[in-house]
């Protein structure tokens, strides 16, 4: 068993476990706000961190960036957990496995600016800030971790993708703990490429709804210790499947997504109609949320609560795996008795081309605890993956 014995998370519904929950479950409300901070001259909704983050100075000049900025807010809220766990097993039996699209584009972006301005760059910045294997390093150097330490880099799909790689070492007895999840943050890059391909929405998203028009970009770090001590969430099972149809759509039969759905219920040996709880992909894009809307009704029919989480969090891209497992985490804890489960919310237009699901209203009870969640994530390329976690006690 694959025990997520600490979380630690920061995204746009706020940086401490509580702000978070109340925003979740307790008094649902979206943390995405208008902003041309990654679009000058054109305003959209963006899931933007907020709150203040620790600094980097500390860190090696090719490690300063506002990603490993995010990673070191997620581990804060852990530190003491992990910190136990490295004196319990030894720095080389705990590895590092994390989820990272952007990296340290940001500070690329800052630095061309600057240089089209007066022909310099920052005295600061260094092209190796870049380096998707930035977040594992820095982590491991801050922890003195010297186990298996690397990134994964498939777009929306690397954090999850990541999780299942930790297990995977922990399985093959290379590490008994392991610190994994995802981190990205907002750049012009990103909501650049997006808006290049008419994907970007100029309001809220607005999933599997009729009136969909694109995605909401976010940011945000959640990291998870994953041992094999005993805690009251684990990961139960992943899949992992790869289309190969599109660049950057997706297989429109959805027989990739239901294949790492399936693969997930094998290995977390269930059957799919004891999944409480899907956490949708759910981008608000016109062929995403028709592929997914299908494969899940094929696989599981009307009957399990589904929503996205995307209009509270914006799409984290890299990190969203992560952070929308961590999502389900805090849903799945002991002091949610009655099964309040993350809400979709959307203008309640529903899609009649679409398979009708049993989308979560806010305020939903499960009327115990969530015991079995699902959570898909689907990227560009047809990288797919998909967590299964369970309650444990």
């Amino acid at each position: 068993m694959y025990y997520l014995n600490a979380c630690g998370l920061v995204c746009a519904l706020g940086d401490t476990m509580d702000a978070i929950k109340e925003r979740l479950l307790g008094r649902p409300r979206s943390g995405v706000a208008v902003s041309d901070a990654c679009s000058p001259g054109r305003a959209l909704p963006l899931g933007a961190v907020s709150s203040r983050l620790p600094p980097v100075c500390q860190l090696p000049p090719p490690q300063r960036s506002r990603n490993n900025q995010l990673a070191l807010a997620a581990l804060a809220q852990i530190r003491p957990a992990v910190d136990a766990a490295i004196a319990l097993f030894g720095a080389g039996r705990v590895g590092i496995v994390i989820g990272t699209s952007t990296s340290g584009i940001l500070e690329a972006e800052n630095a061309m600016r600057q240089n089209t301005v007066d022909g310099t760059f920052p005295a600061a910045f260094q092209y190796s800030q870049q380096e998707m294997g930035s977040p594992a390093a820095m982590l491991a150097g801050e922890l003195g971790i010297v186990g298996p330490s690397y990134v994964h880099s498939s777009a929306c799909a690397s954090s999850a993708k990541a999780m299942a790689s930790a297990a995977r070492l922990i399985k093959m007895g290379l590490c008994d703990a392991v610190l994994t999840g995802g981190v990205d943050s907002l750049c012009a890059f990103t909501v650049a490429g997006f808006s290049a391909l008419d994907s970007v929405s100029s309001v809220l998203c607005n999933p599997l709804s009729a009136n969909r028009n694109g995605i909401n970009i976010g940011e945000g770090a959640a990291l998870f210790l994953m041992s094999g001590i005993q805690a009251p969430v684990a990961l139960c099972g992943w899949g992992e499947s790869s289309d190969g149809y599109h660049m950057s759509a997706p297989d429109p039969d959805g027989g990739g997504a239901r294949l790492a759905m399936e693969q997930a219920l094998a290995r977390a040996k269930i059957a799919p109609e004891r999944i409480d709880y899907i956490n949708l992909h759910g981008t608000a894009t016109l062929q995403n949320d028709a592929m997914e809307a299908r494969a899940v009704a094929a696989l599981f029919g009307s009957m399990p609560a589904v929503s996205s989480t995307k209009p509270l969090t914006g799409h984290a891209l890299g990190a969203a795996g992560a952070i929308e497992a961590a999502l389900c985490w805090i849903a799945m804890q002991d002091d949610n008795p009655e099964g309040r489960l993350p809400p979709h919310l959307w203008d309640g237009v529903a899609d009649p081309a679409l398979p009708v699901l049993n989308v979560v209203k806010p305020g939903t009870l499960l009327g115990r605890p969530l015991s079995w969640a699902l959570s898909n994530s689907f990227a560009f390329g047809g990288s797919n993956a998909v967590l299964v976690l369970g309650r444990t006690a």
